[in-house]
């Protein structure tokens, strides 16, 4: 059973903790970050992959619907493994269920160490403010764009010490910004799940040939049970 996995160099350092830990073999395809500004660009680059691979089973996509960037997207040969999120974060706190619960207080930014040294973030921006207007001036600019904010949240993957640069520089900014600071425990639970199986109403299993579309990221548990596939046996349940 042939699997490759398609990532976003946003979330190196969690996919790579499982990757260790889960002693996965099958290779990864790291996918630039900077794309999740450009989804069309980003949808073509996925594509473009996606048609080299071939003679796998399974092509594993660590990525959510990213702002409809992977809508339309398929493989002529394997099947597509993707899970029921919106983006990156809900796959770094367990589920989409927690991440709408964090997101309940308007007005919150997340962070982890992949946003802050491979995203266009607040802080990366706050810099070049510094460097361009000086940091009285910085210091308005960013309180006007970010004048909807009301809290900053680091989120804990547990894939890397927080005693580094991104706890360092969110909270300094968070501070100057008069943001409220907060971290927050993540779980990378959903991303072994993934990575591993079983892939139960969590994915979408999209099936050769086919184009993955909204209606995909329905969940449907209904259907669940006869479309579970258990990745460690390599077959689908009741077969």
């Amino acid at each position: 059973m042939g699997v490759v996995i398609i990532a976003c160099n946003t979330i190196k350092d969690e996919v790579n903790k499982v990757v260790e830990e889960e002693r996965i073999d099958y290779p990864v395809i790291w996918i630039e970050s900077g794309l999740h500004n450009f989804p069309d660009k980003l949808r073509e680059k996925l594509q473009e992959q996606i048609n080299k691979i071939s003679n796998v089973q399974y092509i594993v996509m660590a990525y959510g619907y990213c702002g409809n960037a992977l809508l339309g997207i398929h493989s002529d040969n394997a099947k597509l493994i993707i899970p029921r999120v919106d983006d990156c974060i809900s796959l770094l706190v367990g589920s989409y269920q927690h991440r709408e619960a964090l997101s309940k207080e308007m007005g919150t930014y997340f962070l982890t160490r992949g946003w802050i040294e491979n995203e266009n973030n607040i802080i990366n921006e706050y810099e070049r403010c510094v460097e361009r207007y000086g940091e009285e001036q910085a210091e308005r600019v960013m309180r006007i764009m970010l004048e909807h904010y009301r809290r900053l949240v680091l989120i804990d993957t547990g894939a890397y010490p927080l005693a580094d640069k991104c706890l360092e520089k969110s909270f300094a900014l968070a501070k100057r910004l008069g943001l409220r600071y907060q971290i927050e425990p993540g779980s990378l639970n959903l991303l072994k799940k993934l990575l591993t199986g079983p892939w139960d109403e969590d994915f979408v299993i999209l099936q050769p040939g086919t184009a993955l579309s909204m209606n995909d990221f329905r969940m449907d548990l209904t259907d669940s049970a006869s479309n579970l596939i258990f990745f460690g046996f390599g077959r689908e349940a009741g077969k």
